[in-house]
């Protein structure tokens, strides 16, 4: 039912609790106290219209505050800070998705992915990746979509089905690897957004020149096991296609991400605004102006009154498994770390008694680990956050804490069966999410995790002491 009355007021509800995480993170005190309200409200709009398995989630939520609330007083604080961290997702999130929502009808971004599909086989896997990386700062997980389609037609043209094969794997790694290779340094991935708010001290600022190291660490691993690894065939492929048009046909991305840089970068130097509340703003603004340029060019055959309502009627309503499950995630993160600390404590297993260097590489490790048995990457940081010593305590900068829980984090997008990326490749590549986080990515995960634990301490003790 897409033109649901329930849409509206859903969508409405977004839109104003993203206008408010807004003004909280530009400085208006006023506007964090409706925040918890209109989560519960829409947690319960959404939670009858999702799957069974995102009504877990809300049922988790609700028995574990149930279990705070007996433990003592003070439970109501926390409940407000989990319900004010799942506002801040589901707002982050609604932001996002408006330029994701504008970027999927541009012409220039459809050339640029055929372009970047349509490769020969010597520049088809860093020309992948380098798309994947791109066109998730846009499209976030409508990058794998719009990339994964294109590949997988592309792959489908080779007649011979074992070359076909391996070059429909081949190209969907090289997606994968290219955009999990953004989540820890871009200002749009929620390991970013949500890591720097968590860790105290931290800015996106200090944290962002080591990501990129560990996102260049992600991607040329990728681009070097398949290169070293290239399956051997009895029989040579034909020579492909040389790719139509030129690499002018990614400028245009590549503009639009560099003022998309210089805007968020600029103001937050120039206010001292955290990244994220910048980030909140300067997307849909951006997102709303690229809106009227497409619509003002005449190249499409719907109006942008058209775009705004089926924008909030049916595309932002579309996310409510994936809104629900992520604000959830928040939420049980949130609440659940003060009931797992006195466990953790009881056991002896103290985290402030370790050794800074262990903690840093158990924090690479630990979230790729617990997603093998279901757990979400927001879930497991913020339930764990709370549990890591102070960085000062360990003789580190928070820098060097946000850029080991990314690179896990980014560890953890490649393997999981349960996260969204390997779900998606899985579904591209006719396998299942298992295969591809265990048999596709298992020697590149542990391969990328030597080399990443070891970058960390690198960045922790020698350069960002």
């Amino acid at each position: 039912m897409p033109h649901s009355p329930l849409n509206w007021i859903t969508s409405c509800l977004l839109v104003v609790l993203t206008g408010l995480v807004a003004c909280a993170e530009w400085g208006a005190d006023w506007a964090s106290a409706p925040v918890p309200w209109l989560v519960l409200a829409v947690v319960a709009l959404l939670t009858p219209r999702v799957r069974s398995s995102r009504r877990a989630f809300v049922a988790v939520g609700a028995a574990l505050t149930l279990a705070l609330a007996l433990t003592g007083t003070g439970w109501q604080a926390v409940a407000l800070r989990g319900l004010y961290s799942a506002g801040f997702i589901g707002a982050f999130f609604t932001a996002l998705s408006t330029l994701r929502n504008v970027a999927e009808t541009s012409p220039a971004i459809g050339r640029a992915g055929r372009f970047l599909a349509s490769q020969p086989p010597g520049r088809r896997y860093g020309a992948l990746t380098l798309g994947g990386l791109l066109f998730a700062l846009l499209l976030n997980y409508g990058a794998i979509t719009l990339l994964g389609s294109l590949a997988t037609t592309s792959a489908a043209a080779e007649a011979d089905p074992v070359i076909r094969g391996h070059r429909r794997r081949r190209m969907l790694l090289a997606i994968q690897r290219g955009f999990v290779s953004s989540l820890p340094w871009s200002p749009l991935a929620f390991a970013m957004a949500i890591t720097t708010a968590l860790i105290p001290g931290a800015r996106w600022a200090d944290a962002v020149a080591p990501g990129l190291v560990t996102a260049a660490i992600l991607s040329g691993t990728g681009w070097a096991l398949d290169t070293l690894f290239k399956p051997r065939l009895t029989l040579p492929p034909r020579a492909g296609a040389r790719g139509a048009g030129s690499w002018m046909a990614i400028s245009p991305l590549v503009l639009l991400l560099v003022l998309f840089g210089l805007t968020v970068g600029g103001l937050h130097m120039l206010t001292g605004i955290r990244v994220v509340g910048v980030v909140m703003v300067v997307v849909p603004a951006i997102a709303l102006a690229w809106a009227i340029l497409q619509h003002g060019g005449g190249g499409l055959d719907f109006s942008l009154g058209k775009r705004l309502r089926d924008y909030l009627v049916t595309d932002l309503p579309g996310y409510r498994g994936e809104i629900t499950l992520l604000m959830m995630a928040g939420y049980i993160g949130t609440i659940g770390a003060p009931l797992l600390l006195p466990l953790v404590l009881r056991s002896g297993l103290d985290p402030a008694l370790l050794p800074g260097w262990v903690v840093l590489v158990l924090l690479v490790w630990i979230i790729p680990v617990l997603g093998q048995l279901g757990m979400n990457p927001i879930l497991t940081v913020t339930l764990l956050a709370p549990l890591i010593p102070e960085a000062a305590s360990m003789g580190v900068t928070p820098a060097a804490v946000v850029t080991a829980i990314a690179a896990g984090w980014a560890m953890g997008g490649a393997t999981s069966p349960f996260t969204a990326t390997t779900l998606m490749i899985g579904s591209f590549g006719q396998v299942s999410a298992t295969h591809v986080g265990l048999r596709w990515n298992g020697g590149y995960a542990l391969t990328v995790g030597a080399l990443l634990s070891g970058w960390v301490l690198v960045f922790a003790f020698v350069i960002g002491g």
